[in-house]
């Protein structure tokens, strides 16, 4: 079976010149998935000197494995919220994603990227009185939603609160239609940066401002994120013969299912656990696809992952209080589509000094004070003190063996790597250490 994204199946990707030699620029990104895209488009569209830097080819990270679905509903994000930080901030949020769906709907009515307006369910399997207090939630906020117990998935849950004109589509198809015209920059490596100048692979780039949008960041003396943040890892089966569920649904419980359809095929999403752990995988979507889709037939898999913040809301904003011209955009917690897109909306004021309403609720400089870190810490002091090899080579963790996916995966921070030892996704830039 091919690893390998219906997205990818079904896009013309783009390619891009590396850069030679030195430029300057007002804006620098680095970054080419989905958050640097958009940062670059809205910046651009507002008349900023910005240029795009990455790596390897754009969108050939995490952004290619996506489930793509466009919706203000990020699991049971703002009962959370309210009880956190006060109904004010889930308004925000709130707000913020809804302008980020509106954005979209508006760039995506001149683009060929399959888009259909659909409505989102978020499910419980056995507490109702989570989907209530959500239901709550939102319509205190002014988002109207509605509680039901009725369902297009072969599963009998307890309830589900659903918004209605949310959305899903071709994410390669969209953002190779956004990039076409666009300054980008392939194969190009940003290896330091020091005192407004990037250090790549082919040459320096001098900046007055950058925004780091490289899925994990990858600057470890500044902002902790390497105690912020951790990675979670999901799979995914595309299903011919299986019947259209009418919507996009996602179970409350991190570890429950996701349904959504394409072109006549379901994609059915779940197996998770944290990179580095094990986990049901493929083959626990498999078993399921055989018990409730049996005459369906699985056309192609994938995985991906995703950065977990303490609170589950994104880090958009600057990057510490120490780089006072260095931003970032991460930690969507699996939602990276709307707050890709509130990123950059967000950051394109930032960099320009201008004030943004949504911006306080999404700073990273926010309080890490939340049971979550004593996890992450409790973790990556764990795997440093082990001492099996190999090692990753971003802050030096034990890594482990992932038997379906045949790759060492790091449980500190997500970093992952092939049976060879090259680096397949971040923090780590370098290949494994065998130490």
């Amino acid at each position: 079976m091919q690893n390998k994204s219906i997205w990818l199946e079904t896009s013309e990707g783009l390619r891009f010149p590396t850069l030679e030699g030195d430029i300057k620029t007002d804006v620098l990104i680095i970054g080419g998935g989905i958050a640097g895209l958009l940062c670059l488009y809205e910046l651009k569209k507002e008349g900023i000197d910005a240029i795009l830097v990455e790596a390897n080819e754009i969108c050939s990270g995490i952004t290619k494995n996506t489930t793509a679905k466009l919706t203000v509903q990020h699991g049971l994000i703002y009962d959370k919220i309210i009880k956190k930080y006060g109904r004010e901030s889930a308004e925000m949020y709130f707000r913020a994603q809804n302008s980020a769906l509106e954005e979209y709907k508006r760039l995506c009515s001149q683009i060929d990227c399959d888009f259909e307006e659909k409505t989102s369910y978020v499910y419980s399997l056995d507490d109702c009185k989570k989907i209530l207090r959500e239901y709550e939630a939102l319509n205190s906020i002014g988002c109207p939603a509605v509680f039901s117990s009725k369902s297009s998935i072969p599963l009998s849950f307890a309830g589900a609160v659903g918004i209605e004109h949310q959305a899903q589509f071709n994410p390669l198809k969209f953002l190779y239609g956004i990039a076409r015209e666009l300054p980008i920059y392939e194969n190009t490596k940003v290896i330091e940066l020091r005192d407004n100048v990037a250090i790549t692979n082919q040459g320096k780039i001098k900046f007055q401002k950058a925004i780091v949008a490289t899925h994990f960041p990858f600057v470890n003396k500044y902002g902790a994120y390497f105690l912020k943040m951790y990675q979670h890892r999901s799979y995914v089966l595309a299903l011919e013969g299986a019947p259209d569920v009418n919507g996009m649904y996602v179970d409350e419980d991190m570890k429950g299912l996701s349904f959504r359809n394409y072109n006549g095929l379901l994609l059915l999403g779940g197996g998770s656990h944290r990179t580095g752990k094990q986990g049901g995988g493929w083959q626990e979507l498999r078993d399921l696809a055989k018990l409730y889709y049996p005459r369906a037939k699985v056309v192609t898999q994938w995985a991906t992952q995703d950065c977990m913040t303490l609170d589950d809301i994104p880090y958009i904003g600057q990057y510490s209080s120490k780089l006072s011209d260095i931003y970032v955009t991460t930690g969507f917690n699996k939602w990276g589509m709307t707050s890709s897109m509130a990123g950059a909306m967000i950051l394109t004021d930032l960099v320009r000094d201008k004030k943004n309403d949504f911006a306080s609720v999404f700073s990273p400089q926010r309080s890490i004070l939340h049971p979550q870190l004593l996890i992450n810490a409790a973790e990556s002091t764990f795997n440093l003190i082990t001492p099996t090899v190999p090692r990753c080579s971003h802050l030096g963790c034990a890594l482990k063996y992932n038997k379906q996916e045949h790759t060492w995966d790091c449980p500190c921070h997500g970093s992952r790597f092939t049976d060879n030892g090259e680096v397949i996704d971040n923090p780590a830039t370098d290949d494994k250490k065998n130490m």
